[in-house]
């Protein structure tokens, strides 16, 4: 039982601060543009290389306290709020989506990179705590995220070449 709170107690130190780092990056503005806009626009060259945009790798980077958020930041982004939103009609979902020019590319390589690149922050914290050892939090956190890089790269081609 108390490990249980150890892993609750890591999970709140972590996605605390996060949530004030997303608030914050959406929320301030530089010259009438969000920092999340600059840090999306800057990654957005290498995300349509894996089929994605700046804004969707953004969101995978930010939700690294907790891989769930992906998609409500996705949205905010989407949206120009300044807050994480949770929309339960999938019609506006996917209309939200469209509109800001996803295509069965960009699904099928979000789905994709959701499974296969780094762990939430949590569970790098446990690899670290259980293995005592940087190597294999690092490993743990490089490897499927380069899988996921190749596999959206190799999908984006193949896709790319057929269409």
């Amino acid at each position: 039982m108390i490990e249980l709170y150890s892993y609750f107690g890591r999970a709140i130190a972590i996605a605390a601060p996060a949530g004030i780092i997303i608030w914050l990056f959406a929320n301030i503005n530089i010259s009438g543009i969000s920092i999340l806009t600059y840090i999306a626009n800057f990654l957005n060259p290498f995300a349509n290389l894996l089929g994605l945009d700046g804004y969707i790798l953004t969101a995978f980077i930010l939700a690294l306290p907790a891989n769930e958020i992906v998609l409500p930041i996705i949205l905010m982004s989407y949206m120009s709020g300044g807050n994480l939103v949770q929309i339960e009609d999938f019609k506006t979902i996917s209309d939200i989506l469209i509109n800001n020019g996803w295509t069965i590319l960009t699904a099928i390589n979000v789905m994709l990179f959701s499974l296969m690149h780094f762990p939430c922050s949590t569970t790098l914290i446990s690899i670290k705590k259980e293995t005592k050892s940087w190597k294999w939090t690092i490993l743990a956190f490089v490897i499927p995220t380069v899988c996921g890089i190749v596999a959206c790269i190799i999908t984006t081609g193949i896709y790319n070449l057929v269409i």
